[in-house]
This record gives C-alpha cells, structure tokens and sequence, in this order.
C-alpha cells in the first residue's frame, strides 16, 4: 500500500497530471481559457504519431513471434468481451436503457491511448521496462468492442444499425486507428534506421506535447462534467470508478497467463482498465444515434480518464510490480 501511495504521489506532481488538473480547473470555473480545435488536432496526430512509430521500431527490433502473436489475439478477446461485463455492471448499476448500457459498454471494452502514453511514461520515468508491442495490442483493442455493443443492442431487439459497408468503414477508417496502425507499420518496415532519422521530432518533444494535449483533456472533461448535471445518476458515476478496477484484474489475468514482463503487465491493466472517447464515439454516432452521449462521453472521459490517470496507473504499476516480483 505504501508503495501504491507512494507512485500515487509522485504521479500527481508530474507535469502532465497537473496540466490535466489545471485544465479541469479551468473548465469548472468557467475560465476563458481554451486550446484551439486545430492545435487540439494537430497534438493529438503527433502523439499518434509517435506512439505508433515507436512501437513499430520496437516490434521490428523483437521480431514477429508466438509472444506477439498471443498478445494481440489476447487483447482482441479483452476487448470483445470486457463490454458483456460492462453491460451487465450497468443493468445493476444503472437505470439506463439497453441502447444507452451497451452504448457505455463499448467505450469500456475500447482503449484509450492517452491513458496508454501516460502510463508508458510514468514506467520510464521509473525505469521499468515494457514489451514495445504492447503498442499493437492497442490498436488492436480499438474496434471489437464496438461489435459487441451493437450485438447487445440488436439481441434485445432495440434497433442497432446493421454491420454495413459504411459501418465498417467508420470502425476500421476512424482517423486514430489508421494513424496508430499506419505509423507502426512505418516504424516496423524502417526500424532504427528510421527512428535514428527521426528521433529529435517524436523522442525529446514527446513529454511537453502530452503536457499540453492532456491540458485540452481536462479542459474538455470539465466541460462534460459542468453541463451533465442532472444526467447521470450515482450508480452512473459508481460504475465509472468500478468498472476499471474491474478491468485492470482482468488485464492483470490476462498479463500473468501471457508470462508478460513487469512493465507488460502494467500495460495490459491499464488497456483493460481505460475507456475510448475517440475511436468508439465516432462509431456510436453511426451505429447508435439514439444513445445519448451525454452519458458515456461523460463516464469515459469526465469520470474514468480522470480516475485513471491520478490513482488507477499508479496503483496498476504498484500491482504489477508486487505480483511479478519487478
């Protein structure tokens, strides 16, 4: 517990955790304070970017081989299945309708990279080494959670849109994923090689761009969590804090079947434990209009990310360590 507290602490006197919280801050107290859409844009391609980039290399660097291989299908069972505990979580939980608990439920069973970034930097920054495929295990949690939820909304009858040409498209072509994927196919295929070329552009300025995305993040979660007022419930926001603790036991499970490193399995708990709010909710527009997204914009990015961000990563990488012995 100490040593939970103790990464707790040092996580939230990092630059990004408090670029976050001043962005927050700003947003609750109805600052003028603001970041351009297209410097959001801009920020959040460069970090794809080099995400991507930098697991590629990484990939290129270990080889394509049967632990990568395991990961991935791994991380694809995660993500359809985690949505069917999500949904059941808010049948329990919540009076929300099936649309509005299987709309929620895919954001939960989808990843958030940026929670994925800050965890990968607060294990380098305490010097604990990661599988850097672990980078395609993300993206390959991105999309099958979506399927789940609309398999659960059409069972129940409620009218989903069918899985069309147009839907597919939305999932597989969302901008981040085909950056995400398209960056590390180039990382791959160009290797050191590559990342000697490039590494001044997505090594050094990593860190301050993060500070700054994650200030446009708190400033979009203030934002959701001044005007939903009156739209979630207690049980909504309970469901918030519980479903990541439930998902990081469960990616923490799937770490120690894998025979993952220490650093590894962090990762898989926090991928299991984060929820989209890029990916699925370009998706839901589509294929569940009618759910509202007052609802899970809120739970994923105004109650989860923060959550996960000040005390779940640290207390996932404390877990990690304790159970691996790293």
């Amino acid at each position: 517990m100490h040593d939970i507290l103790s990464l707790a602490a040092d996580n939230l006197l990092s630059p990004m955790i408090l670029c976050f919280a001043l962005g927050l801050f700003a947003a609750l107290a109805r600052s003028e304070l603001t970041v351009p859409e297209a410097a959001a844009k801009a920020l959040s391609i460069y970090l794809l970017f080099a995400i991507g980039f930098k697991g590629g290399v990484a990939v290129a660097d270990h080889g394509v081989d049967g632990r990568l291989i395991s990961a991935l299908l791994a991380g694809v069972v995660l993500s359809f299945a985690l949505p069917f505990v999500a949904f059941g979580l808010l049948r329990g939980m919540t009076r929300l309708s099936i649309t509005d608990a299987a709309a929620v439920a895919a954001h939960y069973g989808s990843i958030s990279i940026v929670t994925f970034v800050t965890a990968a930097s607060v294990l380098t920054s305490q010097g604990i080494a990661s599988e850097g495929y672990m980078v395609a295990v993300a993206a390959a949690m991105e999309a099958p959670a979506i399927i789940s939820a609309l398999w659960l909304v059409s069972r129940a009858g409620s009218g989903a849109q069918r899985m069309d040409a147009d839907l597919w498209r939305e999932i597989l072509l969302n901008g981040s994923i085909v950056l995400l994927v398209g960056s590390f196919v180039i990382g791959m295929v160009t290797g050191q090689d590559g990342m000697v070329r490039i590494e001044s552009f997505i090594v050094s300025p990593f860190q301050g761009v993060l500070c700054l995305f994650l200030l446009d993040m708190g400033l979009v979660a203030g934002r959701g969590l001044r005007t939903s007022r009156g739209v979630l419930t207690l049980g909504a926001v309970a469901f918030g804090f519980v479903m990541p603790v439930v998902g990081a036991l469960i990616g923490l499970a799937a770490g120690l079947l894998l025979g993952l490193s220490t650093g590894g399995v962090a990762l898989m708990m926090v991928l299991a434990a984060s929820a989209s709010y890029i990916a699925v909710p370009a998706a839901m527009r589509v294929a569940l209009p009618e759910a509202n997204p007052s609802v899970y914009l809120t739970l994923s990015l105004g109650v989860t990310f923060p959550f996960n961000l000040t005390l779940g990563i640290p207390a996932y990488v404390a877990i990690a360590q304790a159970v691996t012995g790293g």
